[in-house]
């Protein structure tokens, strides 16, 4: 265990701040949007939101800001659900349009006491997002909806660009890290039910640093593979609060890189991010069309595709 050593310095990362921080916040307030960026306490907030070379990435946090679970790794409040809000898929749509996104990230904290887990409102706000202009690229970070086949496809049909659904660590360890109600095999379903009904990229996430070993994460990629798990992110586990798990290790950035080369070069995965603090999210537009470009497809290929699936 971890608890009370001081963090190595490949941890440490910029504090958010600079007028596109502040512009980005602004408008996520005025309607009323959460980010996953600020509920989960991202590390990464500052790059993403502070940048200057463009219109940086902010991953928009559907069905409100508490969840239905509680995993152990997660800084999302858990509990006091509330009625979802008709105008949010407007609502997010007109943000991505005034920040000027051309990637989107959509997520959401886990509804269970939904008859359909919200899956309705994520796949509007996909098709409202793609309606005001269908040439932005769309990617998803889902639920598992329970194992629900029907929730599933109701993103699927949606249009999404990437579908992603993160089994955050190794079998081994699913409890304790998360919340009883989430488990292994229903994960690879979820990415397993998406490769079958579709041809949209899929991708999951898993955590370092919670006490996996490595020929559990060797297996784990391969489980991966055979369920069309496109793309994979590598990053370590922090502790949000001392109420949390505790961290396992702080895994060494040479083991990250180690991990990314095995997943490209070994598991021939599309591309792999892999770092301390790379999240599922990270720069996912800039990695995404660099892959798609070393397949030989345009970014605007994956653009007519989405406007092809999402059928409006």
């Amino acid at each position: 265990m971890q608890r009370g050593r001081r963090k190595p310095d490949w941890l440490k990362s910029r504090p958010p701040s600079g007028s596109r921080f502040t512009e980005i916040k602004s408008t996520l307030r005025d309607r009323d949007l959460h980010t996953v960026c600020e509920e989960a306490n991202c590390p990464n907030m500052g790059e993403c939101w502070s940048g200057d070379d463009g219109p940086g990435t902010a991953t928009f946090m559907l069905l409100g800001d508490r969840c239905s679970r509680g995993c152990n790794f997660c800084d999302v409040e858990t509990g006091g659900m509330e009625p979802l809000d008709p105008d949010e898929p407007a609502n997010v749509a007109d943000a991505v349009a005034e920040i000027g996104l051309d990637y989107v990230v959509l997520t959401s904290v886990d509804r269970d006491d939904l008859a359909d887990g919200g899956s309705a409102q994520f796949a509007e706000t996909i098709r409202a997002i793609k309606r005001r202009d269908p040439e932005i690229l769309v990617e998803t970070l889902i639920p598992d909806f329970g194992g629900d086949p029907e929730a599933i496809d109701r993103i699927v049909d949606a249009g999404p660009d990437v579908i992603a659904h993160n089994v955050e660590t190794v079998e081994r360890l699913q409890w304790p890290v998360r919340d009883r109600r989430a488990n292994y095999e229903q994960s690879l379903a979820v990415l397993d039910r998406v490769d079958r009904e579709s041809d949209i990229h899929t991708k999951t996430s898993l955590m370092l640093g919670v006490g996996e070993y490595d020929h559990e994460v060797y297996r784990t990629l391969g489980d991966l593979r055979e369920v069309g798990v496109d793309v994979v992110t590598f990053g370590q586990y922090l502790q949000p609060s001392r109420s949390h798990l505790d961290v396992f290790e702080y895994v060494h950035p040479d083991v990250f890189e180690t991990w990314r080369r095995v997943a490209e070069e070994e598991f021939d995965f599309l591309y792999c991010a892999s770092g301390a603090m790379v999240r599922s999210s990270y720069k996912a537009g800039e990695l995404f069309v660099e892959a798609l470009l070393r397949e030989g497809r345009a970014p605007e290929d994956a653009r007519r595709q989405a406007r092809a699936a999402g059928g409006d």
